[in-house]
């Protein structure tokens, strides 16, 4: 009997995936859960693990192509089964490809609008479009029903929406009023009006398109992959379309917590059983600031702050492909091992792909760490829905001006740390971000994080 691999639900809100490899070529055999293949969704990319012993008879879903979860897209079975399996294979539904060109004709297409009630179009909106393809839609200001879907069902794809999008840009638009039949005015302030909701633009102009690359001129082309075209809209839409970015940069003495890491390495590790690097403390730092400045460990909804009850702290993982951040869940109930085998494990299953979607959900704060590449100090963009990001420094040795109890100056060396925060200013003042990294300095500087 031939088995059917399906695309797995790689969690609640995620209705379709991507292959991006197949580790198997059809007749070679494969062990049970040895990966079969791998997937990128809109939250995390997975190796998927053969569900059974056997031989890849068919892959009916190529590489780079997008279906919806539950998808038929290979068989497996014994060697022997190969040519059983052409009947079933025709009868299952052509899989399209996900891959659409950019820019798409001028007019873009357009379904026929039709008369829907509510509970139609939410079906719709739920059955035919991803969590990701239906933000960018809102984001857009585009509604889904007027674009054509080239997914499964008429499924509404991303690539559906990008080329929309594009072609839109690209139409002819109706002539501007006369600059005298229509004045420009200055907006008005009402003190009345809510301010925390998202910013109003501008209208401004369009500039004119510069060309990414000139005549003549040597480049190799390589198309984003699905992770990097993720992390680009994130970012716009942190940066440009919601939070106001503000930046403070602290300098930290950190020549006490490398002195304590330096005494209590060796039995930390043989307790806890993981490494006791300078993340660890950072982290216990930083819950201690957000505890004193709630603001800082919310989000913005609407008109209203959310304060959130739990602490979970998000740490930004580099990989060869891009970067993901997984969530040490209710981190302010940690203790420094606790934090340091919980960093471990996700950093180290972050990069075999082994991570869970809930894994990289839910964070209230993220904490980004250049300075293991050098990096002296950052300010990073805020990972949406937070309101607020902390980079850490590289740490270095370097002579400064030290006052002992008696009040005398020397110049001593130490080890000295830039930590910078991006900040929300729709709901955090300068003085509170400011505060919030005193709290943090002070503890790196002078606590005891449970060591002494």
């Amino acid at each position: 009997m031939a088995f059917d691999v399906v695309m797995p639900q790689m969690g609640e809100s995620i209705a379709e995936a991507t292959i991006l490899k197949w580790h198997r070529a059809v007749g070679e055999n494969i062990g049970k859960d040895e990966t079969l293949f791998e997937i990128s969704t809109d939250k995390v990319d997975a190796e998927i693990p053969s569900p059974v012993s056997g031989t890849l008879l068919e892959i009916l879903v190529e590489a780079n192509r997008t279906v919806p979860v539950g998808s038929l897209v290979a068989r497996l079975g014994d060697a022997s089964e190969g040519g059983g399996t052409a009947a079933a294979a025709q009868a299952a539904p052509p899989v399209p490809a996900a891959a659409a060109p950019l820019v798409a004709p001028v007019t873009a297409p357009v379904a026929p609008l039709e008369d829907h009630d509510e509970e139609d179009l939410e079906h719709r909106l739920r059955t035919r479009s991803s969590p990701l393809v239906r933000e960018m839609a809102r984001q857009h200001g585009i509604e889904l029903l007027q674009v054509k879907g080239s997914g499964q069902g008429g499924r509404v794809t991303r690539q559906d929406l990008e080329a929309f999008i594009a072609a839109r840009a690209l139409s002819p638009r109706e002539p501007s009023a006369p600059a005298d039949t229509a004045p420009i005015t200055a907006p008005v302030h009402d003190p009345a009006a809510p301010t925390l909701g998202a910013v109003p633009s501008l209208a401004v102009p369009p500039l004119p398109q510069v060309p990414a690359f000139l005549p003549g001129e040597r480049v190799k082309v390589e198309p984003m992959s699905r992770m990097r075209k993720i992390i680009a809209d994130n970012m716009v839409h942190s940066k440009l379309r919601t939070s106001p970015h503000v930046y403070t940069v602290f300098e930290i003495d950190m020549t006490h917590v490398a002195r304590l890491r330096a005494r209590h390495r060796g039995a930390f590790e043989e307790t806890y059983g993981a490494k006791l690097s300078f993340m660890p403390f950072i982290m216990k730092a930083v819950i201690k600031g957000l505890q004193a400045f709630p603001v800082i460990n919310s989000s913005v909804d609407g008109d209203n702050i959310l304060f959130k009850q739990d602490i979970h702290l998000g740490v930004a993982v580099a990989l060869d492909w891009g970067l993901i951040v997984p969530v040490v869940k209710n981190a302010d109930g940690l203790n420094l091992g606790g934090l340091a085998r919980s960093l471990n494990d996700l950093a180290d299953r972050a990069r075999a792909k082994k991570l869970r979607p809930d894994e990289i959900q839910g964070g209230t704060f993220t904490i980004t760490n250049p300075g293991v590449f050098g990096d002296i100090f950052a300010l990073p963009i805020i990972n949406q829905p937070q309101v607020a990001i902390q980079a850490i420094g590289a740490i270095v040795k370097r002579p400064v001006v030290v006052t002992d109890e008696h009040g005398q100056d020397s110049i001593a060396i130490r080890q000295m740390m830039f930590s910078g925060i991006s900040f929300d200013h729709r709901v955090v003042d300068g003085a509170v971000g400011d505060q919030f990294m005193s709290v943090v300095k002070g503890e790196l500087e002078t606590g005891t994080f449970g060591l002494e």
